[in-house]
């Protein structure tokens, strides 16, 4: 059984131009119901910085805050969903994010990145060569619970279906506007609900 005492402890990490203060709701939301959550700043917010290069702080936080025996849950909203792939498929990071939630991430690039001509956003592209090498083995997510939360109505991922990974469970909630999804009662609801999954491809402990 998942109790408060046994939960793993949350780190979310927010879109470009975004800051820890796009959780406002989301922080308390998640304490209320048990858990300690934890958010980092990634810098720079803009893309102006590679993706991969973002992933490292990632890395660097989760070093220094949770013991090296302490797994720990990852919530990811939009950018910084490509951001926390990075660090889970790439340094490391499947070996100890348990439970991992994107929220309306471009995982398959949108058309918006094209209108900033920085590398952050060159590699969210539609076909760029950084997605590409990412989807190309995104089946080892299945190695833990992966979930992705998006909307068919989201206008700052276009097509609003790059949202969609064969991955993992998928959530469709049709949020009106893309910044809405991390206020939503509906999706803060379906984020609880994937943080409690018992984990996937470990033994059911007896008696439960």
């Amino acid at each position: 059984m998942n109790t408060r005492a046994s939960r793993n402890p949350v780190l979310l990490i927010h879109g470009i131009d975004d800051t820890i203060a796009l959780f406002e709701r989301m922080t308390p939301y998640l304490q209320g119901k048990g858990w300690a959550v934890h958010s980092i700043d990634l810098e720079p917010n803009n893309g102006d910085e590679g993706l991969d290069k973002l992933a490292y702080q990632i890395a660097d936080y989760a070093n220094k805050t949770f013991a090296p025996d302490q797994p720990f849950d990852l919530v990811a909203f939009s950018m910084g969903g490509i951001v926390s792939r990075y660090y889970v498929q790439r340094l490391g990071g499947i070996q100890r994010v348990q439970r991992f939630i994107t929220i309306a991430s471009p995982h398959q690039g949108t058309f918006t990145a094209y209108f900033r001509p920085n590398l952050g956003c060159n590699q969210m592209r539609r076909g760029s060569l950084f997605l590409r090498n990412l989807n190309y083995d995104a089946a080892m997510l299945e190695r833990i619970n992966f979930t992705s939360i998006w909307s068919p109505l989201d206008l700052m991922i276009v097509p609003a279906s790059s949202s969609h990974i064969d991955v993992g469970r998928e959530v469709i909630v049709p949020v009106v506007l893309h910044p809405l999804m991390v206020t939503d009662s509906r999706v803060l609801k379906e984020i609880e609900k994937a943080l409690l999954e018992p984990l996937r491809n470990q033994p059911t402990p007896k008696g439960s």
